[in-house]
């Protein structure tokens, strides 16, 4: 089919090798070269569509952004002009990210503005929810993994996206990676001054000042500051966590804070970390992207969001940048280029090596804490006691010591599972006989599981982070989605087991048994799978079949 771009056009659809609209007489091929196949969405201020780049080879797909205005009067056409000039300044400079569309052309026709960019094949996560339902504490915090380094990374650009929402992020199809798109609503700079009213910036932004319910108080007052967009992550989790729209929820009639918390089942760490995210007050929520990770001690993604930062290197600042990865603690190598060097003026690079930086600070001083209660312990008499249960009995005074592992059987688990509990961080259940259980959702941080049967068990969305599951039983097992960073998994076996998209990052599997196993989409090294066994049943990353 072929679409008329004219907006006043009565009947748009016209079959596929026409030329010309047969209802008004528009030209059908734009600029000589994009052939409009279908709308995607329209909103107040323009519209989207899928077409094809004709003048390329294989006539790839595209979207093409058309920008309304909504009279020809010469004002509003000057502020058009320089709203859509705005919005490609903007994808000129951030689209060079992987989880961002690329901007491929813009141009003015006939007093009509388009941009044209990548097309994203895939579903917003708002499709995904609606289809599949709600997502766990596990599924809300790979989700953040994802997205914060992009925050991180648009926001080192000095770009504010003002308009985070379900329906702006797209599962990419190709790679399960998440896109950000929609950058119609972007502000450049953040102003340290209160914006006059009849300012250049209120004028291009009162018709584009986010989704409200996602959009904080201080964005609705036409005042956004990149933590604002931080407010949307946010309230987008509660979405992911609950399936309902902020209109959906209650709201403190004193002070405007969502009523969320007897929405969700989190662990009390997550719900205040999402407390935070959620303040209504500015000063008083997180201002960085680096900072809610360094919260919820999401290591893991460190080299994400490393990932997400484009930087040009000289040759002595690569060298440099292999000479740090030696020290990077969490980092496994080089990537798609190199870490980013502290010394660079890049904003996103020096972000990055400061939040390095500050958890290798944290961890020194853990260790350091550890080593003067140790010290202590010798002083008082009992350095000849077994390290373990000396640091059991000093735990109630240092913060940085786990405590101690709370044993529960087969018949505990499930009835408090029934119940309703869901976090299960540091429990010892090692050893136990739980096959065919559904224990999906559940949060096992840190637990004990070692031996553990759990043939055939539903464990979807489970969080295993930092778990010991040596040589456990997860044969025939549902792991879709399931996070296992730093879990040691060594000799588990994991035969028939469902993997697919699950995040495997730095997690031990020497000698796991993965043959037969779907790794679909799943967060997994190529070293990790050389240490594990795998057979010609075992689906790879890739989805194809095969011996790693």
């Amino acid at each position: 089919m072929s679409y008329c771009l004219n907006p006043a056009c009565p009947n748009p659809q016209n079959p596929p090798h026409s030329e010309i609209c047969r209802a008004c007489g528009t030209k059908l091929l734009l600029r000589d070269r994009y052939k409009v196949q279908k709308s995607l969405g329209q909103g107040g201020f323009g519209a989207t569509f899928l077409a094809i780049d004709m003048s390329l080879p294989g006539e790839p797909c595209c979207v093409i952004k058309q920008l309304r205005p909504s009279t020809t009067a010469p004002h509003v056409l000057q502020m058009a002009r320089e709203l859509f000039e705005r919005e490609a300044r903007t994808l000129g400079r951030v689209g060079n990210h992987p989880q961002v569309p690329r901007l491929l052309d813009f141009f003015e026709d006939s007093q009509q503005f388009y941009l044209v960019q990548e097309y994203v094949s895939g579903y917003t996560l708002q499709q995904e929810v609606k289809r599949s339902g709600p997502l766990s504490e596990a599924g809300v915090k790979q989700f953040l993994s994802e997205i914060l380094p992009v925050m991180q990374y648009i926001h080192s650009q000095q770009v504010i996206h003002r308009d985070i929402k379900p329906a702006n992020l797209i599962r990419r199809e190709q790679d399960r990676k998440l896109v950000l798109i929609d950058f119609g609503a972007v502000k450049n700079q953040v102003s340290t001054t209160a914006a006059n009213s009849t300012s250049d910036q209120t004028a291009l932004t009162a018709y584009a000042i986010g989704t409200p319910g996602f959009a904080p108080p201080e964005q609705m007052a036409m005042r956004p500051v990149y933590a604002s967009d931080l407010y949307a992550v946010g309230v987008t989790c509660i979405y992911l966590l609950t399936g309902k729209s902020p209109k959906d929820l209650d709201y403190n009639p004193s002070t405007g804070e969502m009523l969320w918390q007897k929405q969700v089942m989190v662990s009390d760490h997550f719900a205040e970390v999402l407390r935070k995210m959620l303040e209504v007050s500015v000063r008083h929520r997180y201002q960085s992207a680096e900072e809610i990770l360094r919260a919820l001690d999401l290591e893991p993604y460190l080299d994400s969001l490393a990932q997400g930062l484009v930087t040009k290197t000289t040759n002595q600042n690569q060298t440099q940048t292999r000479q740090q990865n030696n020290t990077f603690p969490y980092s496994p190598g080089p990537f798609s280029g190199e870490t980013p060097n502290p010394a660079e003026s890049s904003p996103g690079a020096s972000s990055a090596s400061k939040l390095a930086m500050a958890i290798r600070a944290r961890k020194a001083k853990q260790e350091q804490s550890g080593s003067q209660s140790s010290s202590g312990l010798r002083s008082r008499g009992l350095a000849g006691q077994n390290p373990s249960t000396a640091s059991i009995k000093s735990s109630s005074s240092s913060a940085s010591k786990p405590k101690v592992p709370t044993k529960l059987d087969a018949d505990g688990l499930l009835t408090s599972y029934i119940k309703g509990r869901r976090d299960f961080a540091q429990i010892d259940i090692s050893s136990l006989n739980l096959p065919k259980v559904d224990l999906s959702g559940g949060i096992f941080h840190q637990a004990k599981l070692g031996k553990t049967n759990l043939q055939g068990a539903n464990l979807s969305n489970a969080d295993f982070g930092r778990a010991s599951l040596n040589r456990a039983v997860l044969r025939d097992a549902n792991l879709v989605r399931a996070y296992f960073s730093y879990a040691d998994l060594e000799g588990a076996d994991l035969r028939g087991a469902d993997l697919s998209f699950a995040y495997l990052n730095y997690a031990n599997l020497r000698g796991a048994n993965l043959c037969g196993a779907n790794l679909t989409g799943a967060k997994i090294t190529d070293e990790q799978l050389a240490q594990a066994k795998t057979n010609w049943a075992t689906v790879l990353p890739s989805g194809k079949r095969g011996f790693w």
